[in-house]
């Protein structure tokens, strides 16, 4: 197994489904073989709105595109995604590439998928799950972050080994798949998105602290694997956040709040929601809730 960046761009010919499954031609299928079963970094470079590097997930299996000849789809693992706290640039702060051999410009730049060492790997994870002391993202109690070059607090213990850099057994199993360290950074991700406000009540609550009081829910629980994304994220209130939970409120594809009738008084929902029902969305539209989980929530889980 091999660790990969696999380029993705929305105005891509590639059919690619976020989250679920990467579209290449057959040129990339011995690389995107060696990944299989491993981690592999998502990259969006001029095209895709220049992000950087700024997600990782683990790569399932390969199978033929039935509709397209030559072509294959990497299938992800659903719940194994998990976005960046900070898009990580193209250069390290040195100015180097951080995939170390790539040239500036031209050449396997231009290569959808490229494999990538351990330490390259390492250092892009390690950037890209940098946490910041933003205001927005402080968590409700415990020990505040600190600023440092540890994404959080006891970060750089668990994956410092006894010598060089992190392998890829220490980041595997101490990291990307940890439930505490990825409940924290999607819930870092999801406030500073959603700027600390309750996404149906717009309020914006902080205690003595200066913390915020929001919490972030998964549209698609982690449970039903769903994936520590924004996209499955919510910005909601304590209260909210248990009315989601259990089926009593959910979002239509317009974004409208939908209350379960039977078990909402109006005057509760009058004080809870926006005057009118609609969600406040992320100032960016990348961050807005996908319509495919919000749709399995109505489905699965309302009570409406």
């Amino acid at each position: 197994m091999t660790k990969a960046v696999f380029i993705a761009s929305a105005h891509s010919r590639y059919n690619d489904v976020p989250g679920q499954a990467y579209h290449f031609p057959a040129q990339y299928l011995r690389r995107v073989e060696q990944a299989v079963g491993d981690w592999v970094i998502f990259y969006a470079g001029r095209r895709g709105g220049n992000l950087g590097y700024y997600a990782v997930q683990r790569v399932e299996r390969i199978v033929q595109d039935t509709t397209m000849d030559g072509h294959w789809l990497a299938l992800l693992s659903p719940g194994t995604l998990l976005d960046f706290e900070m898009a990580v640039p193209r250069l390290r702060p040195d100015g180097t590439p951080y995939e170390t051999g790539l040239p500036l410009s031209r050449g396997s730049n231009t290569a959808a998928v490229r494999l990538v060492s351990d330490g390259d790997f390492a250092a892009i994870i390690m950037a890209g799950l940098n946490s910041g002391t933003d205001a927005d993202c402080l968590p409700r109690s415990g020990p505040l972050p600190v600023a440092s070059s540890s994404p959080v607090p006891g970060f750089a213990e668990m994956v410092q080994p006894f010598d060089g850099l992190p392998g890829p057994d220490a980041l595997r199993d101490r990291i990307l798949t940890s439930r505490a360290f990825r409940d924290a950074s999607f819930a870092r991700t999801v406030k500073r998105a959603y700027g600390a406000r309750c996404a149906m009540s717009g309020l914006s609550l902080r205690n003595g602290g200066g913390r915020p009081e929001v919490e972030a829910a998964h549209i698609l629980p982690v449970e039903s694997n769903g994936p520590d994304t924004v996209l499955n994220g919510l910005a909601l209130s304590g209260t909210l956040h248990w009315m989601f939970d259990r089926g009593l409120v959910s979002v239509d594809d317009d974004h409208s709040i939908l209350v379960a009738k039977d078990s909402v008084a109006d005057e509760v929902g009058a004080r809870l929601l926006t005057a009118d029902r609609r969600l406040i969305l992320p100032a960016d539209p990348r961050c807005h809730p996908h319509s495919a989980f919000l749709e399995w929530h109505r489905r699965k889980v309302f009570k409406g």
